[in-house]
């Protein structure tokens, strides 16, 4: 099985759906997908992504959706969505369903660094409005807890000069800084995609994911994907992953015909025609 030391090899370029081999579409146990512009169209998601959500779960694969979504924005679809749970902020807060229709919430950070942290990314958020030209913090940052995001293509445009500086800037305040298809995210603290996949596995199942990354896809189509990309062999990039392929360092191993919701679509019906 693949190991943090022994990653599959990165991708030179991108290959259908059909070159995905059946027996390793058979053996998976979940799906771990990216939301924004993944399962989403202009913010929502559309019905055939959430009806292929549904039959994944159906079929008893683990479904995780890891967002850099703030957690307010995410609440909502905790339980509207057939997910085992959404985990928000780059990795940094697990939301699940719980009985009754209530959602509990789980943190990486305790308590005490979460307001730290907090308090100082504010400070370099205003830092940002002030001094870079058209840079704006996200309409949804009420709901972050964590992070902190400009938005570059939601509500706002910036281009590539003005994103470059954004993150420079996070990173010059000793940030993590990435970038989705919609947002610049900034926080303080060891949390990723990566590592949240791997704390939520250890979290709801008492798993290594290291152990099992071969039994494992995720799905994306931005920049702040690449390290899942680069971590499991069974990474799919919706077709709209095209837009970002310029700036990937690592790419996903396969890609869909189809965009946003119709290419997560697509890769589920890869999946389920192999159970």
């Amino acid at each position: 099985m693949p190991s943090p030391t022994s990653l599959p090899p990165s991708p030179t370029h991108l290959l259908p759906l059909d070159r995905w081999a059946a027996p390793t579409r058979h053996a998976l146990a979940g799906v771990f997908t990216d939301i924004d512009d993944t399962l989403t169209t202009e913010g929502a998601i559309t019905p055939d992504a959430l009806q292929a959500l549904g039959a994944l779960k159906a079929a008893g694969l683990a479904i995780v959706a890891i967002t850099g979504r703030p957690v307010g924005w995410s609440l909502p679809f905790v339980n509207t969505w057939p997910v085992d749970a959404i985990v928000a902020e780059n990795g940094a807060v697990a939301l699940l369903p719980a009985a009754d229709r209530r959602i509990e919430k789980r943190y990486m950070q305790d308590a005490p660094t979460r307001s730290a942290n907090f308090e100082r990314m504010q400070a370099v958020l205003a830092r940002i409005e002030r001094e870079i030209p058209g840079a704006q913090r996200a309409t949804d940052s009420p709901g972050r807890e964590t992070d902190i995001a400009i938005d570059h293509s939601e509500f706002v445009q910036l281009g590539e000069e003005t994103i470059a500086q954004v993150v420079a800037l996070m990173r010059s305040e000793g940030m993590h800084a990435t970038v989705s298809s919609i947002h610049i995210n900034g926080w303080y603290g060891d949390n990723d995609k990566l590592e949240g996949a791997r704390w939520i596995v250890r979290e709801l199942w008492g798993r290594t994911l290291d152990d099992e990354l071969d039994r494992w896809a995720y799905v994306g189509d931005s920049t702040n994907d690449q390290l899942m990309f680069r971590t499991f062999a069974s990474s799919i990039g919706v077709a709209n992953v095209a837009r970002f392929v310029p700036q990937l360092e690592h790419l996903p191993r396969y890609v869909t015909e189809g965009e946003r919701g119709a290419g997560f679509a697509e890769a589920a019906r890869a999946v389920l025609s192999a159970r």
